[in-house]
């Protein structure tokens, strides 16, 4: 995230990846279902942006070329690039064009970014970091929702957890194993730990795709929510810290061993 505006820097020089022609789809072969244009323009570019195939310092194809290369017209680049702008990925001068920002500017807590990151080739990378995260994040925020949580945040946090133990399908499992420590994260009564939400929702669809849990390891894992849900309940928030350690614990072993 950013501190400030900036200072003036220089102006990135093309590099050699700049140069080489984009191997790219065409745009209504890449187009996401319900989505736009210049959306799907921009999910493509990003993509490539993440993964690295424009490192940073790059300037892009202009817009007469992604129009091209893409058969869209000149407006939809334009909507995309300045979309990849407001994500932090671009930066743009006129006579010079967009280039790739630095990595330290890109704004990691943005939904898309965090998709293009997670399907990245640095994808275990990625999980292991979000993992980083949660255990810098998560103990204290559920110690918190055992002191604050209201009844109406407590029911919306045990009905997750019901929920996950009760789920036919994986994906069902994890869409309420998401809602259950979203909810954990509005419980904490801090209203800058909410929009961090984004991030657990995210890594997750990924991190349990990746992991492809077997049955008694999620078992397991349903039994270590459990103890959390119970931790906030009775207003523990020393038993709820160490409940989420535990899970987290765990999530890490089957990280390692995948």
């Amino acid at each position: 995230m950013r501190d400030g505006k900036p200072n003036k820097r220089k102006t990135p020089a093309k590099t050699a990846s700049a140069e080489r022609p984009a191997v790219v789809r065409r745009a209504d072969a890449a187009r996401m279902p319900g989505s736009s244009v210049h959306a799907s323009l921009a999910n493509e570019i990003g993509l490539r942006i993440v993964r690295g195939d424009y490192p940073p310092g790059t300037i892009l194809p202009n817009e007469a070329k992604w129009s091209e290369t893409f058969d869209v017209s000149r407006s939809a680049v334009r909507e995309a690039i300045k979309m990849l702008m407001a994500k932090s990925l671009l930066a743009s001068r006129p006579k010079i064009g967009s280039w790739v920002e630095p990595k330290e500017r890109w704004n990691l807590l943005d939904r898309d970014v965090l998709a293009w990151y997670a399907t990245s080739p640095d994808r275990e990378v990625f999980l292991k970091t979000v993992q980083e995260f949660r255990h810098i994040i998560e103990p204290e925020a559920t110690a918190f929702a055992a002191m604050r949580r209201t009844d109406e945040q407590m029911a919306e946090i045990s009905r997750a957890c019901r929920e996950m133990g009760a789920a036919a399908t994986l994906q069902e499992r994890t869409r309420a194993d998401t809602r259950f420590h979203l909810a954990i994260l509005r419980a904490s009564g801090n209203d800058l730990l909410v929009p961090l939400g984004v991030l657990i929702e995210s890594a997750f669809d990924h991190l349990f795709a990746y992991t492809t849990r077997e049955l008694d390891d999620l078992q397991h894992a349903q039994k270590l929510h459990e103890a959390i849900e119970r931790s906030i309940r009775l207003q523990r928030p020393d038993a709820a810290r160490n409940a989420v350690r535990k899970l987290l614990a765990n999530t890490d072993s089957v990280i390692k061993s995948r």
